[in-house]
C-alpha cells in the first residue's frame, strides 16, 4: 500500500503568508504541518509516498528531501495546474500502479492518526473508504449523505443546501478501482476534477464505498483561525523542557519548551508554549498557546495565542493576540506625534488598528 500526499495549491486563504511560503510548510508548534502528515503515514506502516507538488515544488522538496528522515521513500509528482484532487490521482497513475493507497491532503491535521484506519482497510479492502466528521457549516466542504444502514448514498461538493452535516476529511483510502472513476468523470463548474465526483461514480456503479465518522480532532489548516486552533491542540500535548537559558528575573509556568540557544531575560512565559532555538525573549510576557520560532526577538511585548515565524521581531508592542506573524517581520510601535499609522502591506493583507 502506498500514500499519495497533495502538497500543491496556492493557499489563498493564508495570504499574505503563502505569497512566500507553501501553506503545507507553515509551522504548528514550530514544525511544518506537512511533517505531521508524513509522520502519520510512517506510523501507519507505509513507506512509499508520492507527493504531488505545484508552483511551490522547490520549497517542498527542500523541506522533505528524499523522505529518509521520516523513514519514507518519496517520489515527487508535478501537477502544473491545480486541477482538482481527482486530477492528482490521474497524474499519479504510474507511481501508484495497481497498489491500494491512502490519499492525504498535505495541510490536514488528524489527531490520533490513520494507522487503525489503514489496518482496517487492508483487512476488508472495500473499493473506497472516506473519513467524515460533523461540522457546523457543511456548505464549505464536500458533504456525504448516508442511507438508513449507514452506507454512503451520495456526495456533493460544497452544496448550497447540504443534505447532512457530515463533511469529508482530507484523508481517503482507495483500491485501484478509483483509477477507472477518475478517467470517467468530467470537470466540475470550477474546472476541476472533483474527487467527490469520482467517489460518486463508484457508488453509482455499485462499488463498495464505506465511511468512517471520526470523533477525534480534525482540521483543514487552510486559514489563520484553524492554524491557531491546531497550534493550540498540539501545544496541549507538549512536555516541559528547557535547553536554553532562563535568568533569575524570569518566570516560566506550566508546559513550556525552550529550545537550545534561546534566552529568556526578565520575562514571564506561561505555557503551553514553545520558544525556538536562538530566540531572545526580553522584558516580555508570552502567554498560553504561543509558538515562537527560531531566531526571533521579542522585547517589551505581550503576546499570546499566536504563531510567530522564523526571524521575526516584535519590540514594544502591547498587546498581540490571535495573530500569525510571518518570517523576518518587524513589528514596532508607531510614533506618538503626529498621531497616524504608517503601513507597508502586501496583497491580501489583513490589518486591525485600535482607534
Amino acid at each position: 500500500m502506498k500514500a499519495l500526499v497533495l502538497a500543491g495549491g496556492s493557499g489563498t486563504r493564508l495570504r499574505p503568508i503563502t505569497h512566500t511560503s507553501p501553506k503545507q510548510l507553515v509551522p504548528v508548534a514550530n514544525k511544518p504541518v506537512l511533517y505531521y502528515v508524513l509522520e502519520d503515514i510512517a506510523a501507519a506502516g507505509l513507506t512509499e509516498v508520492g507527493i504531488v507538488v505545484g508552483e511551490t515544488a522547490d520549497e517542498i522538496q527542500d523541506a522533505v528531501g528524499d523522505g529518509s528522515k521520516f523513514g519514507l521513500r518519496v517520489t515527487y509528482l508535478p501537477q502544473h495546474l491545480p486541477l482538482g484532487l481527482a486530477h492528482a490521482v490521474l497524474i499519479a497513475r504510474d507511481f501508484l500502479g495497481d497498489d491500494d493507497f491512502v490519499m492525504y491532503l498535505g495541510d490536514n491535521f488528524v489527531v490520533g492518526g490513520i494507522a487503525g484506519l489503514v489496518d482496517e482497510f487492508r483487512a476488508e479492502r472495500p473499493d473506497a473508504r472516506i473519513l467524515l466528521t460533523r461540522v457546523p457549516d457543511p456548505s464549505s466542504f464536500g458533504v456525504a449523505e448516508l442511507d438508513a444502514d449507514g452506507r454512503v448514498a451520495g456526495l456533493e461538493e460544497k452544496p448550497k443546501q447540504p443534505k447532512s452535516d457530515l463533511a469529508l476529511v482530507g484523508v481517503y483510502l482507495f483500491t485501484p478501482a478509483v483509477h477507472e472513476a477518475v478517467r470517467a468523470i468530467q470537470p466540475s463548474w470550477r474546472g476541476e476534477l472533483e474527487i467527490t465526483h469520482a467517489i460518486q461514480w463508484l457508488i453509482d456503479h455499485r462499488r463498495d464505498v464505506r465511511s468512517t465518522t471520526i470523533r477525534g480532532y480534525w482540521k483543514d489548516t487552510g486559514n489563520v483561525t484553524d492554524m491557531l486552533e491546531v497550534n493550540r491542540t498540539v501545544l496541549e500535548g507538549i512536555e516541559a523542557r528547557t535547553e536554553g537559558s532562563v535568568d533569575e528575573a524570569s518566570e516560566v509556568i506550566g508546559r513550556v519548551r525552550i529550545e537550545a540557544g534561546a534566552r529568556i531575560r526578565g520575562s514571564r512565559i506561561v505555557g503551553p508554549a514553545v520558544i525556538g532555538a536562538g530566540t531572545l525573549i526580553s522584558n516580555s510576557y508570552v502567554g498560553p498557546y504561543t509558538s515562537i520560532a527560531d531566531g526571533c526577538r521579542i522585547e517589551d511585548t505581550e503576546i499570546e495565542y499566536s504563531i510567530v515565524l522564523r526571524d521575526a521581531r516584535l519590540d514594544g508592542v502591547r498587546r498581540v493576540r490571535a495573530s500569525l506573524v510571518g518570517r523576518s517581520v518587524s513589528v514596532t510601535p508607531a510614533p506618538r506625534v503626529p498621531s497616524s499609522n504608517r503601513l507597508v502591506l502586501g496583497d491580501h493583507s489583513e490589518v486591525q488598528i485600535a482607534s
